[in-house]
């Protein structure tokens, strides 16, 4: 009896050591979890909306050390105008001009590094791949209850997005299009 709860007692202690330190997975809701754009020009500016494919945020003791996001890049709208406008510049940011959505449909994104700077705040570094281009780009993310947010800019200039940017073409005047462009996420799991 005693070499029964010998045994048993030792089976729970590795147990438990070994469930220590393992990360978790939580899968976000694509539904509930959005992904808004900003572009900018000399002379305005358009935004819209990119929709989620998948993704997970990896949590270890309650601590964000990881994830990972695919984005359909497909879906890309814009949401500034209507009609004939809104399809015309929907059309030539999926083009080749742009993200090439029928060579890329996808861009990815994996969390490689993850800081705590503050109770429910992040310094992440992760990997962005956009048009089979892969960059580190870095942002912050504020993590509470079941939702994450982060405003994440991106150089388009980097992932060979050429039209209009003034890191390829001079004498834009009017015409230019800045490279950086804004992402808001808002992520719900």
């Amino acid at each position: 009896m005693k070499m029964k709860k010998t045994i048993s007692t030792i089976v729970v202690v590795l147990f438990t050591i070994s469930s220590w330190g393992q990360s978790t997975l939580i899968p976000i809701n694509i539904e509930m979890s959005s992904i808004h754009w900003v572009g900018k020009k000399v002379t305005g500016q358009h935004d819209g909306i990119i929709n989620l494919i998948s993704g997970a945020l990896e949590i270890n003791e309650g601590i964000l050390v990881g994830g990972q996001f695919e984005v359909d890049m497909t879906s890309i709208t814009v949401q500034d105008l209507s009609g004939e406008y809104k399809e015309k510049l929907e059309g030539h940011l999926k083009s080749d001009d742009f993200f090439a959505v029928e060579s890329f449909p996808t861009a990815s994104l994996v969390i490689t590094q993850a800081e705590k700077k503050m109770e429910n705040h992040y310094a992440v570094t992760a990997d962005l791949s956009v048009r089979g281009i892969t960059h580190a780009v870095n942002f912050e993310m504020h993590l509470v209850d079941n939702s994450a947010s982060s405003k994440v800019i991106i150089d388009r200039s980097k992932y060979n997005v050429k039209f209009r940017s003034g890191s390829f073409f001079e004498n834009l005047g009017d015409n230019l299009i800045y490279d950086d462009f804004e992402l808001d996420v808002v992520l719900k799991f």
